[in-house]
């Protein structure tokens, strides 16, 4: 046969032009992947929500001696769904993603066909061809034959079951979850509404005074042929159990709608189809109260189909993504930045509905917004880097943040800590409000009460006495640094510097010289912790004296110690971000600090899992002929630990901030000393990076991150604009008011 080469390259041309164009064609909600994380401990979840939406939905597959050993109750698990699990037992209606505690993970929805089971162990049943993506989730359910499919709106998640023909049923179970709380009310309104409530709180086992209901409303498409409620309750010993026959047996009681309240409490729709049948059922969520989840159901998706209301939500994800686009790179890495960049824009998320209304901290009373009240500040992580993301992209969800914190201060006299749902569960150490206000303000966001802030910033600072946000307080101001008589002394002094240099920061920009000078002081203090023989930081007793034995390398992998906060000396030895260059004339110069950074990666002491220790990759760009590391590292930590798989985050995202470090690396700039306005420099892993800006908070509509190849070796030169930039570090202002950053690598 002789072939004809034009035809058969014009074929290739056509061929390579329709490729080219349906890649280039897929939107960037389309890349994203809700398994990423659901593997490693990444407690991320594959069901939908809305961007920074209050209801969710994840299929509920940690309950049941068949999953162990990663089964709710077997270890410490913080999430409702591992993927490498096989029995699910239903589909939470309110969740977490990536944080380290079990909470949440309530309020469970599950079909069934046959007749009815309430035990979860019994109705349980393995799944298969799971499919999830941005806003939509669905998935086979082996045991009955009925397919899932699950998309949420803001305040509602919508569920829509596919039966085969008979007996069906639909469980809503009030006794299973993944808080450690109990406790609930039920109550079938009529053959297509049920409403109800339940007690959630005790994040990471704190506060449990302050627990508090989730409230909700399920609407149902098609009016059960019968009803009920269910409720299993304690089982009684001694003389009082003899005359008891039913005790603690679960008891069905039929078609009633009297309101049951109890622990393991439920109800059940059922439906005789003559033919396959689909059923959707509608869940609002509210904090405040039931009547107030009517309304956000009513209000938020009416009487929409499934599918308007998926076409809506991925909608919404688009656009919020699509404030970043990327060229150039593959597919998996786009699956990857995207992915990230949508677990950034899960929380904080919405407490308010859509009245306004939201429960004040302590729950002393219902108060009312005409912004948004967000929640789910895990700020110990997130101030590092996700906050100063949303400067930079989300600039108004930001300053929402920031007035949500501020408010937060009048209701509680403090500044939030880890706040959750209007609960301050104050976990983790430090001050990381003040950092996080000060990042903001100095990025030019500053449409909220700047006053409030920084009186509420030197309150918290200041205060010695009953200091919930700073605790050894006298210690640390009278000796610089909190002593072996606290909790992890010495990155809770690491934790209290890098706010002080934020307060220092805003006391310059206030006119407040006194106040500069002693907060800058102060922020310095974590020298006294420094040891030279070991070129480490290390703590001291309550005399003053080194604390020994001492072994740096305690502390690694979460283990208790008596100097650091998850982590070891080895991680915690470069957490002084405002104070690089004072480190590095601690430990003797340049090449002594690159020497010691450099032996944290050699002898894998480096955590990519932790907060403490992910800006060190980036540390090299601070030894002038060494910035090359940092671009190695950067790259192979990108490559090692993210990838486009359940296990592809290197851990827990803790609320984005995994996600947010891999954004920030994906485009070749760092926010590397949190509060200070500043970004450093390395390799983008796309040929084009634009950020699209907020014209409300920006001058320019957008600002192109570009990378030209030669050799693709180390990076040459650095321009902005066309201007030779003689550093590897940009301000935001000249950052966010230029055209185009460009990196040239050789």
């Amino acid at each position: 046969m002789v072939l004809n080469t034009n035809k058969f390259q014009t074929a290739c041309f056509f061929y390579m032009l329709f490729f080219s164009i349906t890649i280039f064609a897929q939107e960037p909600a389309d890349f994203v992947n809700p398994f990423i994380g659901t593997s490693n401990y990444g407690a991320a979840f594959p069901g939908p929500i809305a961007p920074r939406g209050m209801a969710s939905i994840s299929p509920f597959n940690v309950a049941g001696v068949k999953n162990t050993p990663m089964e709710k109750d077997s270890q410490w698990l913080s999430n409702p769904y591992v993927n490498e699990n096989t029995f699910l037992t239903g589909f939470s209606q309110v969740n977490l993603s990536g944080v380290g505690c079990p909470e949440l993970g309530v309020i469970l929805l599950m079909p069934t066909t046959g007749n009815v089971e309430i035990d979860h162990l019994k109705y349980g049943s393995t799944y298969s061809n799971e499919v999830a993506k941005a806003a939509y989730y669905s998935v086979n359910i082996d045991k009955y034959k009925v397919k899932g499919e699950f998309t949420a709106s803001k305040r509602v998640g919508i569920s829509r079951f596919t039966f085969p023909k008979g007996q069906s049923n639909i469980l809503l179970n009030l006794g299973l979850g993944l808080t450690n709380e109990e406790g609930a009310m039920i109550k079938v309104v009529s053959s297509t509404e049920i409403e109800g409530m339940r007690s959630v709180g005790s994040f990471c086992y704190n506060s449990p005074e302050d627990a508090y209901p989730v409230y909700f409303v399920a609407q149902f498409s098609k009016p059960a042929d019968k009803f009920g409620v269910w409720k299993k309750p304690a089982k009684y010993n001694g003389v009082e159990a003899q005359w008891m026959g039913y005790n603690g047996k679960a008891r069905i009681m039929e078609n009633t709608i009297k309101t049951v309240v109890g622990d393991s409490i439920g109800s059940y729709f059922t439906y005789k189809f003559d033919k396959q049948e689909t059923v959707e059922v509608k869940i609002g969520i509210s904090y405040v109260s039931i009547e107030n989840a009517r309304e956000n159901l009513a209000k938020e998706v009416g009487n929409r189909s499934f599918d308007a209301i998926y076409k809506e939500t991925y909608n919404e994800w688009n656009e919020e993504l699509s404030k970043i686009l990327v060229e150039g790179g593959t597919k998996e890495d786009n699956t990857i930045f995207y992915t990230a960049l949508y677990h950034t824009l899960i929380h904080p998320n919405t407490l308010n509905d859509i009245n306004g209304q939201y429960p004040v901290i302590k729950r002393t009373k219902i108060a009312k917004t005409d912004d948004t009240r967000y929640t789910v500040f895990s700020l110990w992580d997130t101030y590092r880097n996700v906050h100063p993301l949303m400067s930079l992209v989300y600039p108004k969800q930001q300053s929402d943040m920031i007035k949500s914190m501020l408010t937060m201060f009048d209701e509680n006299g403090w500044l939030p800590k880890w706040e959750l749902n209007s609960t301050e569960t104050f976990t983790m150490v430090g001050d990381p409000a003040s950092v996080v206000i000060t990042d903001t303000y100095m990025r030019g966001i500053r449409d909220y009460d700047v006053n409030k802030a920084y009186y509420a910033m030197l309150k918290g600072a200041d205060n010695v006495e009953n200091n919930p946000l700073r605790p050894g307080l006298k210690d640390y101001i009278k000796k610089g640094y909190l002593t072996t008589d606290n909790k992890g002394p010495v990155s809770t002094t690491q934790e209290y510097n890098i706010s002080d240099y934020s307060i220092s920061l805003m006391a310059n920009e206030f006119g407040d010289k006194d106040n500069v000078k002693r907060f800058k002081e102060r922020s310095l203090s974590y020298r006294k912790l420094f040891d030279k023989n070991l070129n480490l930081l290390r703590p001291r007793t309550p005399d003053g004296k080194w604390y020994e034995p001492f072994d740096p390398n305690s502390g690694a992998n979460f283990e208790e110690n008596v100097g650091f906060i998850e982590g070891n000396a080895w991680q915690y030895n470069f957490m002084v971000p405002h104070d690089i260059i004072g480190l590095k004339k601690l430990m003797g110069g340049d090449q002594a600090f690159s020497a010691q950074l450099q032996k944290i990666f050699d002898t894998k002491q480096f955590d990519m899992a932790n907060e403490p220790d992910i800006a060190n990759p980036y540390l090299f760009n601070y030894v002038k002929g060494e910035e090359y590391k940092a671009q190695e590292m950067v790259k192979k930590l990108v490559r090692e630990y993210f990838k486009n798989e359940p296990k592809g985050l290197p851990g827990n995202d803790d609320t984005g901030t995994m996600s947010a470090w891999l954004v920030y690396s994906m485009m070749g700039i760092y926010p590397i000393s949190p509060g200070d306005p500043i970004y450093t420099i390395t390799a983008p892993m796309f040929h084009r990076v634009t950020i699209k800006l907020d014209p409300r908070y920006y001058k320019k509509d957008s600002i192109v991150i570009e990378r030209q190849i030669n050799n693709g070796g180390k990076i040459n030169s650095i321009e902005l604009n066309g201007k030779t930039l003689n550093s590897f570090f940009i301000s935001h202002d000249d950052f966010v008011n230029g055209t185009k950053l460009k990196v040239i690598q050789n």
